[in-house]
């Protein structure tokens, strides 16, 4: 039993002892004796950056007090957290985005009062080890290296330690560290989401096809644009002039300067493509659809959708209603002029993350990260990414690499 491992076994027992509210059994696992809660409170306590409310980066608050992830379904596992990737939903998380839906997503019965969602710790990405695996797991293995995309509902990876189901995680590429791991699964899983689920494209229908990408050097563009020309697409994207170089070396085909002027012109003016995906939203829609190939099948799948926006203005039922009337609208508008009008929303899938890593090893995407920071620097992490234009993944590094 490694240090670790036993540090963890000893705090264990330890509140166990001194705490009768803990409903504990014991079950034998092949051949090793387990003990496990029924609780669904912390039996220790962990290093975590939270937020206690919405805010600005003041809320940010470092703890070594965080409650410790409980395994509560036997399908879950508890990961060591090595490093941690930040995307522009954890800022927008942090100010309150998306906090009535995601309250109703954690509290479906809405049994506990507002407020109760707190302290909420951030960070959507995932690079560690399984320490602790639940009755039910069987295709991991304690010790194994692991990477995952974490639902936006559930408590993030700034911290030493997460909990997550089994179908929510993937091994870990072999040829990359955790550091550059934690810079993959949310776009990765995002992308996948948009472009397979949502757009129809997979590696045997992908060669040939047309693609734009608008907002083409953040974390969603340059994880498609790899992805894509992977499965043999031509691959068109809007950027910075600054960043031309950048998407170019990923694999772009060919790039608009966003910088010099409307891009309308100068993409109207090339060949029509078979699917848009849209990273950047705003005025995008009134134009972009007449660059896609009419009464061909060609899609536009948009990430910047007003779901979340609609409930947390509008409250769960009257903003769905919204939701699910601005985007029938907008679909049956577009339909009688030959195209399809589609949102893409992030899921998490261990199956997609297995396809990718086995991509990664392949030498078909490589990560790419912007900036790398300490645990301690949570802070100025958050203040990188409100600025925007990023070239890459920000990653937080929550503990060295395992030798």
């Amino acid at each position: 039993m490694s240090s670790v491992r036993h540090l963890m076994y000893s705090r264990w027992l330890f509140h166990c002892s001194i705490s009768p509210s803990v409903n504990t059994s014991v079950c034998w696992h092949g051949r090793q004796k387990r003990l496990f809660s029924t609780t669904k409170r912390s039996m220790n306590i962990m290093p975590a950056w939270v937020i206690d409310k919405y805010g600005g980066n003041d809320v940010l608050r470092f703890t070594k007090n965080a409650s410790f992830p409980v395994i509560t379904y036997p399908n879950e596992v508890i990961i060591r957290v090595n490093a941690a990737g930040l995307n522009p939903i954890d800022v927008g998380m942090r100010g309150g985005y998306g906090a009535s839906s995601l309250s109703m997503k954690r509290d479906p019965l809405n049994l506990k009062q507002s407020g109760m969602e707190f302290p909420i710790i951030l960070g959507r990405d995932v690079s560690g080890v399984i320490m602790e695996c639940g009755l039910d797991v069987k295709y991991f293995t304690e010790w194994d290296e692991v990477w995952a995309a974490i639902p936006p509902w559930k408590q993030g990876s700034l911290a030493e330690f997460v909990v997550l189901s089994a179908n929510e995680i993937s091994r870990k590429p072999k040829l990359l560290s955790h550091r550059e791991a934690a810079a993959i699964p949310y776009v990765a899983a995002t992308s996948w989401s948009a472009l397979v689920n949502t757009g129809g494209l997979s590696k045997d229908n992908c060669a040939k096809k047309r693609i734009l990408i608008l907002g083409g050097s953040g974390g969603v563009g340059t994880f498609a644009i790899q992805m894509l020309k992977a499965w043999g697409a031509h691959v068109t994207v809007t950027c910075s002039q600054n960043a031309e170089r950048f998407v170019r070396d990923l694999g772009a085909d060919h790039v608009v300067d966003y910088t010099s002027g409307p891009v309308e012109k100068p993409l109207s003016e090339l060949e029509k493509f078979d699917l848009i995906l849209d990273t950047v939203g705003g005025d995008t829609e009134r134009w972009a659809l007449t660059l896609l190939k009419p009464w061909s099948g060609a899609k536009y799948v948009t990430l910047v959708t007003p779901f979340l926006q609609n409930t947390d203005l509008l409250g769960i039922a009257d903003g769905m209603m919204q939701t699910a009337a601005t985007v029938a609208t907008k679909a049956l508008k577009h339909l009688v002029k030959g195209v399809h009008y589609r949102w893409g929303f992030f899921a998490p899938s261990g199956p997609a993350l297995d396809e990718i890593s086995e991509m990664v090893d392949a030498g078909q995407i490589r990560a790419v990260v912007e900036e790398t920071f300490r645990f301690s620097q949570v802070p100025h992490a958050f203040e990188k990414m409100e600025k925007g234009h990023a070239r890459g993944k920000t990653v937080v590094q929550i503990s060295e690499e395992d030798s």
